[in-house]
């Protein structure tokens, strides 16, 4: 079957870029859905995504939809036909198959219908399959332009719809195909004719457009990298900011700019997020991470003069600058701690109090929560009160991004201590999954402080989150929560720091239970971190089993259970242990403390019972220095004596004492497992 290259390409006016390659994927997507559908076969793909155009072309598709056959079996003879006349389920059959009931082969045991149906021109079925792969783009959207009743993200302007070297004849989007594309607005205003789908992009290229989003991307990415480095700085280039910039030109031309280095006494993560969130440039910074007076605009033109260009964004710039630095000075003419009275008039939530009440609760708890990971209580505390102090300011209330970074610069201005200043902005972290952590005791404090206070508070007045919402983001401060003790090895009694935090509120909460619910949600939250590190759910249940209080040492047993798992003793000593706790169970009354040997009978009751004594005595020191491994290979060892002793001994003994005696025995037996986890659970 023969074959030609296909190309279709939509111009518009400029495309939303934020979107652009999600909508040229989502397209050829579209476009290859549509011709699998028909059955059409082809060697390649590719997708074209620039400003004002969306292209896919396809190679070597097949030019004539192969022919069909359908077969459809109808209802059995006998429910067809009564008496020789055809039924309602014969007659419906017809029906449904389009045709009169004559034309339904009626020979085997069921009707069926058969039909053969010939393959279409290729031609003929593009302009359908283009059409709808449009109309399922992802736009939330759409508009209408002039008189037309088309709807699309942006006003058409032009269609292109080539298979090999014909014309596509349809009009879709109000937009007759043809064979004429458009060129760069300035450098090439004129139609460009499209040779062949093959020629697309080189055809493009001489009328200054780059159609390919990757190759503009690459270009950019490139030229940056070579302009910061012949300033002596490196880029600062964030995967969606390139992305946006490449969705913003057709011919991308790197230009270096600069601005006053007054400026540079702004703190730079102000100065860096308006000029990339504002204005879409890269800035640089030096060998040491400090922002240089330097920027790369992104043109979208070739000039001549590409000093107007520069100067007209280093005009555009610098009354941006300018409003961050008066910002600046203006927070800097009063103490940050003087913002809270502010804060007083704000409210965090109704049932809850102000900002400021908040940040009195976090200060008094990163004080109580401080000394038990290492830390400064009166640093911590002093941190808590001044956390949210830069809410109130007016930096933050211009550059929202800046919370907790501008409190950092004002405390320092203040003479605050180092690690009090760091922690305004650590209270934070992580900010999202994977995200950085706090590096100071101080900070990690005030981070942990602040999110068990909404934790709490939240929970204490009953909006726990749903499957759907959780507008307090409290399943992310509970796993900040955790990957701060864990990944930092702070060993916190979570459950004392809980309850610290629950009679902070007083009356403002649901007091009863409310400790014990959030630390089961906080807890929770590690089932679905382990499983994304592969640990088998079974793993964490036996150690959450024990409840331990503290979020590192849940993980050392996690991560010494793990370990155990990959034993070779280890499906048999949790097979033995589920078997002793279902004994344990049944069994009447208390179980003794101690265990007699005089009620021995059997040597391997000697045998076991020495070997628990052994191992008891080796593992004390090991679960003492939380060594959880080290004790469960060292429990390992029960297996042979453990399996004697089910071999050869009836435990539930006809004489009560006997019985009572080996329950003892292998409450013992279990008790040594629970040092680190219910293994039971492993079954």
């Amino acid at each position: 079957m023969s074959a030609q290259d296909f190309l279709v390409e939509l111009g518009t006016e400029e495309l939303p870029p934020k979107a652009l390659a999600s909508l040229g994927d989502a397209f050829l997507a579209g476009i290859e859905k549509g011709l699998q559908a028909a059955g059409l076969n082809y060697t390649g793909k590719q997708v074209y995504a620039a400003p004002r155009r969306l292209a896919v072309l396809i190679r070597q598709l097949d030019v004539q939809q192969p022919d069909r056959s359908i077969n459809i079996d109808g209802p059995p003879m006998q429910a067809a036909f009564k008496d020789g006349e055809p039924t309602q389920a014969a007659l419906g059959f017809a029906k449904k198959c389009g045709v009169e009931l004559s034309e339904i082969d009626q020979s085997g045991a069921k009707l069926r219908f058969s039909q053969h149906i010939p393959g279409k021109a290729t031609a003929s079925l593009l302009p359908t399959i283009v059409e709808d792969s449009l109309n399922d783009l992802p736009i939330p959207k759409r508009m209408r332009w002039a008189a037309s009743r088309e709807e699309f993200v942006r006003p058409t302007q032009w269609l292109v719809m080539l298979l090999g070297d014909q014309v596509v004849d349809c009009t879709i989007l109000s937009q007759k195909a043809g064979r004429e594309s458009r060129g760069h607005r300035f450098h090439h205003p004129e139609n460009v004719v499209i040779t062949t789908p093959a020629n697309y992009v080189e055809d493009l290229r001489k009328a200054h457009v780059l159609a390919d989003f990757a190759e503009r991307r690459e270009l950019i990415s490139k030229r940056t990298a070579e302009l910061a480095m012949q300033q002596e700085g490196s880029a600062i280039v964030p995967p969606a900011l390139l992305d946006e910039v490449t969705a913003l030109v057709e011919w991308p031309v790197p230009l270096v700019c600069s601005f006053e280095e007054r400026f540079l006494e702004v703190p730079q993560e102000a100065l860096i997020t308006t000029m990339q969130d504002n204005q879409k440039y890269f800035c640089l910074l030096d060998s040491e991470g400090k922002l240089l007076p330097r920027f790369i605009t992104v043109a979208n033109v070739e000039s001549r003069d590409p000093k107007q260009i520069v100067q007209g964004n280093e005009k555009v710039v610098r009354p941006r600058l300018t409003d961050a630095e008066f910002f600046f000075k203006q927070d800097k003419k009063q103490p940050l701690e003087t913002f809270n009275e502010r804060l007083k008039n704000v409210v965090f939530q109704a049932q809850l109090g102000t900002v400021y009440d908040k940040a009195e609760r976090v200060s008094k708890l990163a004080a109580f929560i401080a000394p038990l990971i290492g830390g400064d209580a009166q640093r911590a505390g002093r941190a808590g009160l001044l956390s949210k102090c830069d809410l109130a300011t007016e930096m933050v209330g211009e550059f929202p991004e800046m919370q907790g970074v501008a409190g950092y610069y004002y405390a320092l201005n203040d003479g605050e201590p180092e690690d009090v200043a760091l922690a305004l902005n650590e209270q934070y972290m992580p900010r999202g999954a994977g995200a950085e952590l706090p590096q100071t005791l101080t900070g990690a404090a005030v981070a942990i402080a602040d999110k068990l206070d909404t934790l709490v508070g939240i929970f204490g007045i009953g909006m726990l989150p749903t499957g759907s919402k959780d507008p307090y983001a409290l399943r992310r401060a509970a796993l900040g929560v955790l990957r701060i003790l864990i990944e930092k090895q702070l060993d916190l009694d979570l459950s004392a720091a809980v309850e610290f935090a629950v009679k902070q509120f007083g009356a403002k909460v649901k007091a009863a239970g409310l400790a014990e619910q959030v630390l089961e949600f906080i807890f929770d939250r590690l089932r679905a971190r382990y499983e994304d590190e592969g640990i088998d759910v079974a793993t964490y249940l036996s150690v959450r089993a024990l409840k331990p209080a503290s979020a590192l040492d849940f993980d050392q047993r996690v991560q010494a259970v793990q370990a155990f798992r990959k034993l070779p003793e280890a499906e048999a000593l949790a097979a033995v242990n589920k078997r002793v706790s279902n004994l344990l169970g049944k069994a009447e009354g208390a179980i003794a403390d101690q265990v007699e040997p005089k009620y021995f009978d059997n040597a391997n009751e000697f045998s076991l019972y020495s070997a628990i004594q052994q191992a008891d005595q080796a593992v004390q020191p090991m679960a003492a220095a939380r060594q959880y491994s080290e004790s469960l290979a060292r429990l390992a060892a029960l297996r042979d004596p453990v399996d004697a002793f089910f071999e050869a001994v009836m435990v539930n003994a006809e004489d009560a004492k006997v019985r009572a005696n080996r329950y003892a025995l292998l409450s013992r037996l279990r008790g040594l497992f629970l040092g680190v986890a219910d293994i039971s659970l492993l079954g």
